[in-house]
C-alpha cells in the first residue's frame, strides 16, 4: 500500500512556511496590478468567446431550391389600365409566358395610387373575343355619333347608354363597326328611343373626340362603356369602376347583352309613375384615373431573362402615344420569402446582410412627358445568391437563404408599345457566410494561460524588483561604512 508520505513526494507545489517569506511593498503593488490585469483579460476573452465569428467565401452557386426563381412584385400604374394590364416573362432559353393570372392580383387605383375598385378579375375579359361575318355593304348607320358638346346630354337623357370608343385606323375596330351597326339598328327598332326610350347605342371617334375619350380613360380601341343615368360607374361595395363591355362581338351577342339591360329598366311611363321614387338612384363621380396595382408572385428559370408589364390584348388596338408606363415599386424581392423576425435575427449577427434584398422599393419611375411618347422604362438587375451557415455539433445547417441585387434604370424612347422591364441576370456564384464556432477547451486554454502568464511574469518582475532594491541598500550600506586603510590612519593620528 502507497504511503502518504510517497505521496507527498510527487507534490509540485511545495510550501513554504510563512515564517520564511516577506511581504514586500513593491509584490503588494505587483499583486494588485496583476489581479486587475487578470480580470481585464479574463473580460476580453469571454466577450471574444460569446462574439459569433465569420468567414466570408465566393463560390459556385449550389442552390438547393431548384432550377427556378421566384420573383415577388407589387407595383403600381397609375395611367395603366387593369383591363390590359399584362405581366409577361421570357428568358434566353426561349421561354414566354404571356399575361399570366394564376399568382397575379390587380386593383383599380387614382392617381395618388388609393384603391378606387375592387379585385380586377382578368377572366372578365374574354379571351377569345367571337367577331360577327356581318359586311358593310349598304353602311349601315345604326347608331348615334356622339361628341364632346352633345355627349352629357344623350347619356342623362336615356337610362343606358352604350357607347363604342373607336379609331378609325384601328382593325379591331373595324371588324366591330358592322356588327355594332346593325345591332344598334336591330335595338333601335325593339326600343324606339322616342316612345321607349331605355336605352341608346352610341359611338365616338376618339381620334376626333381626344378630350372626350382622355376624360374617360379610354386606352384601347374599340372599348365599349355602359353608362346607366350619365355615369359609366360601376359600384362593388364602395368602391367605383368603369362598366364596360367585354363579350363577344357579333351582332347577336350584343342585340342579346342590349336586352338584358334593358329588362331592368322601366318604360317611360312607368318610370314617370316611379320618379319620385328615384331619388337615391344617382351614382358618384367616375373614378378620377384608370390605374392599376399589380401584385403577386411569378417563378422564372435561373437564366437571364425578362419581366416585362404592358398593354395586352388580342382584340384590341392601342395608340402608343397616349400610354404612359410611369409606376413606383412598392416591392421587388428574389427567392422566398424571408420573414421579418429572422431577417432581424440575422442581422444581430451580420448587420450588413439585407441591406440590398428589396433596393428598388418606394422608388418612383415617372414619365413626365419630357421624352415625348412611346417610352420604355427599363431596370436592369444583377442578382446574387447570399447564404448563411452555422455549424452546431460538426454539422452544417443553413440558416438563411437570401438572393440580394443591385439595380440600374433607365428611361428610353421605343419603336414599339412602351413597357416597363425588369431584365434580371444571376450570378454564376454565391457569397458564403459561415458561422465560425468557438470551442469551450479553446477558452479554458486560453483563460489558463492568461492567469498562469500573468502570474509568472509578475512573479519575475517581483524578483527584478526585489533584487534591483537589495542590491540598492548594499550599495548604499557600503558607501557609509569607512574602508580598512581609512581606519589605521585614524588611529595612527591619534597615536602621535
Amino acid at each position: 500500500m502507497i504511503s502518504a508520505s510517497r505521496i507527498k513526494s510527487v507534490d509540485f507545489y511545495r510550501k513554504i512556511p510563512r515564517d520564511l517569506t516577506e511581504a514586500s511593498l513593491s509584490g503588494a503593488g505587483l499583486s494588485i496590478i496583476a489581479a486587475l490585469s487578470m480580470m481585464f483579460l479574463f473580460g476580453m476573452e469571454l466577450n471574444t468567446y460569446l462574439t459569433v465569428s465569420t468567414s466570408t467565401s465566393i463560390i459556385v452557386d449550389k442552390s438547393s431550391d431548384g432550377d427556378f426563381l421566384r420573383v415577388d412584385f407589387n407595383i403600381s400604374f397609375p395611367a395603366l389600365s387593369c383591363e390590359f394590364a399584362s405581366v409577361d416573362v421570357s428568358d434566353i432559353m426561349g421561354t414566354n409566358r404571356l399575361n399570366i393570372t394564376k399568382t397575379v392580383r390587380k386593383f383599380s387605383i387614382d392617381p395618388d395610387l388609393r384603391p378606387t375598385g375592387a379585385e380586377f378579375h382578368s377572366d372578365l375579359v374574354s379571351k377569345f373575343i367571337k367577331h360577327g361575318d356581318d359586311v358593310d355593304e349598304e353602311s349601315i348607320e345604326g347608331s348615334v355619333p356622339l361628341l364632346g358638346s352633345n355627349f352629357d346630354k344623350f347619356s342623362h337623357q336615356y337610362p343606358i347608354l352604350v357607347v363604342n370608343f373607336y379609331a378609325p385606323w384601328c382593325y379591331w375596330s373595324n371588324r366591330l363597326k358592322p356588327s355594332w351597326e346593325k345591332a344598334a339598328k336591330i335595338v333601335r327598332e325593339r326600343y324606339d328611343p322616342e316612345v321607349d326610350g331605355r336605352i341608346l347605342l352610341g359611338k365616338v371617334d376618339c381620334t376626333e373626340e381626344v378630350d372626350l375619350c382622355r376624360r374617360h380613360h379610354i386606352q384601347g380601341y374599340p372599348s365599349i362603356r355602359i353608362f346607366r343615368k350619365g355615369s359609366d360607374v360601376r359600384e362593388d361595395h364602395g368602391h367605383h369602376d368603369h362598366e364596360s363591355y367585354y363579350g363577344d362581338r357579333d351582332t347577336e351577342s350584343l342585340v342579346k347583352t342590349m336586352e338584358t339591360l334593358v329588362q331592368s329598366i322601366p318604360t317611360e311611363s312607368q318610370r314617370l309613375a316611379l320618379e319620385d321614387k328615384s331619388n337615391g338612384g344617382i351614382k358618384g363621380p367616375a373614378p378620377s384615373a384608370s390605374g392599376c396595382r399589380i401584385e403577386g408572385y411569378v417563378r422564372v428559370k435561373k437564366v437571364p431573362g425578362n419581366l416585362i408589364i404592358s398593354a395586352r390584348s388580342g382584340s384590341h388596338s392601342f395608340d402608343v402615344s397616349q400610354m404612359n408606363m410611369s409606376h413606383v415599386i412598392s416591392h421587388l424581392s428574389f427567392g422566398r420569402t424571408i420573414s421579418p423576425r429572422v431577417m432581424s435575427d440575422v442581422k444581430r449577427l451580420i448587420p450588413y446582410l439585407g441591406r440590398n434584398h428589396d433596393r428598388l422599393n418606394g422608388r418612383s419611375f415617372i414619365n413626365h412627358r419630357d421624352l415625348g411618347a412611346n417610352v420604355t422604362i427599363e431596370h436592369y438587375v444583377q442578382i446574387v445568391k447570399t447564404e448563411v451557415v452555422t455549424r452546431r455539433s460538426s454539422r452544417e445547417h443553413t440558416l438563411i437563404e437570401e438572393y440580394e441585387y443591385t439595380a440600374h434604370s433607365s428611361l428610353a424612347q421605343s419603336l414599339h408599345i412602351p413597357v416597363a422591364k425588369f431584365h434580371f441576370e444571376l450570378s454564376p456564384m454565391q457569397v458564403l457566410i459561415t458561422e465560425n464556432p468557438k470551442s469551450f477547451s479553446h477558452f479554458i486554454t486560453n483563460v489558463c494561460a492568461i492567469i498562469g502568464g500573468i502570474f509568472t511574469v509578475a512573479g519575475i518582475l517581483d524578483s527584478i524588483f526585489h533584487s534591483t532594491i537589495r542590491l540598492m541598500k548594499k550599495l548604499h550600506d557600503f558607501s557609509c561604512t569607512p574602508s580598512e586603510h581609512e581606519t589605521k590612519d585614524v588611529k595612527a593620528l591619534r597615536n602621535n
